[in-house]
C-alpha cells in the first residue's frame, strides 16, 4: 500500500492563515460548468431568444391570423392591429 507525498497529505497542525492574503474557496461544478457560467449564457441566450421572437413577430405582422390571434392581445398596442371595414366596402 503506497502513500501519497508528505506534500499532498494534509498538515499534522494548522497553517497560520494571513487576514490580508488571498481568500481561496472551492467553486462547485459539474464538468468545468459553474453556476456563474451558467447565468451568463442563460442572460445571453434569452435576450437572443427575446430579439429573435420580435424579429419573428415584426415580419408576420401582416398575416391577419397572427393579428387576431397574438398582437391584438397586447395590452398597449393592440387596438393599432384592429382593422374595421366600413359596411359600404364589404362585398359580403
Amino acid at each position: 500500500m503506497s502513500f501519497p507525498t508528505p506534500s499532498l497529505r494534509a498538515p499534522a497542525h494548522p497553517q497560520y492563515k494571513s487576514p490580508y492574503g488571498p481568500k481561496y474557496f472551492y467553486q462547485s461544478h459539474v464538468a468545468g460548468i459553474t453556476t456563474k457560467t451558467l447565468v451568463r449564457t442563460g442572460v445571453k441566450s434569452g435576450l437572443y431568444g427575446g430579439v429573435a421572437l420580435f424579429a419573428v413577430i415584426f415580419f408576420a405582422s401582416g398575416i391577419p391570423r397572427i393579428q387576431q390571434d397574438i398582437l391584438q392581445k397586447v395590452p398597449i398596442i393592440g387596438k393599432r392591429f384592429v382593422r374595421e371595414i366600413h359596411p359600404a366596402d364589404n362585398p359580403f
